[in-house]
């Protein structure tokens, strides 16, 4: 099971000064292309001894300050960044033979901005965070469902729902971001990002290429 990727080469000179407004032409790049959910990313956590977790997550929100998503605190993930907020993010954009990878830090976004971000959310998903104590073991599927079914009648179509104490954002700052595009005979183009100072613009950032 092998495909020849067949693309234009990535020159260093085609790429953006910062990493932020890089990936925001290739994600919207990859929207244009119809990726499903270009979005979707695999967060990787670890806990302190290093021992890793993967699961896909949609991104909800980028800008220079990082790339956001959301979840339970209390879930496998939120416990493993709360111990040790090293994290890798990946967008896996196959159908055009792209992928960028992250390295960061993570950290929880304020209150005020989760808030906003959960009454965004369709009525249904927002009772589904009420719900489900994600990562948890639950005795069945029903279960799940009776929980659910108590939430709706309590706060029906149209009622606000408060917004849970333990649901909200983490914000990934980056400190690599590689763009990996896909060639004939596996001579990649793997560009990478790599922040070397804080607050100077372009000089933050030294761009640098990877042997595929």
């Amino acid at each position: 099971m092998r495909k020849q990727y067949r693309s234009e080469i990535v020159a260093e000179a085609d790429l953006a000064d910062d990493p932020m407004d890089q990936f925001a032409r290739w994600f919207r790049q990859a929207a244009a292309a119809h990726v499903f959910e270009p979005n979707a990313m695999v967060v990787s956590t670890a806990t302190p001894e290093g021992r890793p977790s993967s699961r896909t997550v949609l991104l909800k929100q980028f800008d220079s300050r990082g790339f956001v998503f959301y979840t339970n605190y209390g879930s496998r993930k939120g416990r493993e960044l709360a111990a040790n907020p090293q994290v890798a993010l990946l967008f896996p954009w196959h159908p055009i033979a792209r992928q960028v990878i992250v390295t960061g830090t993570a950290v929880r976004v304020g209150r005020d901005e989760t808030a906003a971000y959960f009454r965004s959310r369709p009525h249904g998903s927002q009772l589904g965070a009420w719900a489900s104590d994600q990562s948890q073991v639950i005795d069945s599927r029903a279960e799940l469902d009776r929980r659910y079914a108590e939430l709706e009648a309590r706060y029906p179509e149209g009622e606000q729902v408060p917004v849970p104490t333990e649901w909200g954002g983490f914000r990934v700052a980056p400190d690599e971001v590689e763009f990996w595009q896909g060639h004939e005979n596996r001579l990649h183009d793997r560009l990478r990002y790599v922040r070397v100072a804080e607050g100077h613009g372009a000089d933050a950032w030294r761009l640098e290429r990877l042997c595929p």
